[in-house]
């Protein structure tokens, strides 16, 4: 087992090569990918044997990043993600700075900040926006845990981060709301 820092800097080499990687985040394993980088989203894609018209969601260390991949960030969404006691994906207006493969019909985009130890020193160290989508193929369930993610989806990426591959759990998906830009909340997922 590496230390996260070792795995980071593993995973930060291939996600700059264009690559993709299956890792710990603070909901489920995820899949994931550079976000800027159009071949990489679409991989993602064809990995998930997803419909490139559902959009994916990004992680980043922290809010002061999203204002390079939203227009304009509703001042209520610095309360929101301050005030979060569990992860929270908020889906903005206004995407930008992103593969364009990333971005809903709407222009929107979801975004968390994510404060889970390997996930957080991963996007800090990259210094980008990061894909995650859950760790399975599209339309079977989400694999709570390391263990229940099929040989397929592991095969199919370029590198696993060998950090909390023996922990179990009951990891929950994050509450998700779409917040528009005159700052009208909607709840997707509680």
């Amino acid at each position: 087992m590496g230390t996260i820092a070792d795995e980071a800097k593993k995973c930060v080499e291939v996600l700059r090569n264009g690559g993709v990687i299956l890792y710990p985040t603070d909901t489920v394993w995820g899949i994931g990918c550079d976000a800027t980088n159009e071949q990489a989203v679409k991989r993602v894609y064809e990995i998930k044997r997803r419909a490139d018209n559902k959009a994916m969601l990004l992680l980043v260390d922290s809010a002061d990043r999203l204002s390079r991949y939203v227009g304009n960030v509703p001042s209520v969404a610095w309360d929101m993600i301050e005030l979060a006691d569990t992860p929270l994906t908020i889906i903005y207006d206004g995407a930008r700075n992103i593969a364009a493969g990333l971005i809903a019909e709407d222009g929107s985009i979801g975004i968390r900040v994510t404060s889970e130890l390997f996930s957080k020193e991963l996007c800090y160290r990259f210094q980008k926006a990061i894909v995650s989508t859950s760790a399975n193929i599209s339309g079977e369930p989400t694999p709570r845990y390391f263990a229940e993610i099929s040989p397929e989806i592991i095969e199919a990426v370029d590198y696993v981060v060998k950090y909390k591959q023996t922990e179990k759990g009951s990891p929950k998906a994050s509450s998700i709301v779409k917040l528009s830009a005159d700052a009208t909340v909607k709840i997707i997922r509680k």
